[in-house]
């Protein structure tokens, strides 16, 4: 690939565990060891797509970080085979991703924005310019989209695009770099203090809806 004219590499790893006798921290060392395989190999900069089922995203993040990874994907999206009652059989199925799925990612990108050296690039539930607008608030370097292409076209990217300039502009922001990392999480806070702020946010205003407020 990088004779081919590959400016950079992003390393799926596609890798779901079915054994019970692999251990957690196999699982999270072959992600290493492939980084590092792939590294010594090439000289242009290489990304990881990390998954989000690791037991603790961060330490691999560092981990993957401090091994060399140009550039950290959050997340990846596994096949997720389903089951068809009538037939009796597994179903092959690909779901495009929605909106809804970008908090998870959104959420460890603001975590891990100013933590590591490697950028921050955010894939999964772009499809309107908020979506574009969200994760560079909470410190996405890049923001990919395929879903969006796949249901609206190619054309689709010129939407995102004016979309994102039309927000700038009505927001007073004149590039990126004033805007990017604007919501993520302060270099030295309290991470794990974050993350339960959140949560116990998202009860309170699931209970007013319900209840009133607290």
């Amino acid at each position: 690939m990088q004779d081919a004219g590959a400016a950079a590499i992003e390393l799926n790893i596609y890798y779901l565990p079915g054994g019970q006798l692999t251990s957690g921290r196999d699982v999270e060392q072959r992600h290493i060891d492939i980084l590092c395989r792939v590294k010594e190999a090439v000289t242009v900069p290489v990304a990881v797509k990390l998954s989000p089922h690791f037991s603790s995203v961060g330490e691999v993040a560092r981990r993957l970080d401090e091994a060399g990874a140009d550039g950290l994907v959050l997340f990846n999206r596994f096949f997720q085979p389903d089951i068809d009652p009538e037939i009796l059989t597994v179903v092959a199925a690909v779901d495009l991703s929605r909106p809804a799925e970008a908090r998870l990612p959104r959420t460890w990108i603001a975590l891990l924005r100013g933590q590591v050296r490697a950028s921050l690039a955010a894939t999964t539930g772009v499809d309107a310019p908020s979506d574009v607008v969200k994760y560079l608030l909470a410190g996405a370097d890049v923001v990919m989209t395929a879903s969006a292409l796949l249901r609206h076209g190619t054309e689709h990217v010129a939407v995102l695009l004016d979309g994102l300039t039309a927000w700038m502009v009505r927001k007073g922001f004149a590039d990126l770099g004033e805007l990017r990392g604007m919501l993520a999480v302060p270099q030295g806070g309290d991470q794990e203090a974050y993350e339960r702020g959140l949560y116990v946010s998202a009860l309170r205003a699931a209970n007013s809806r319900v209840y009133g407020p607290w």
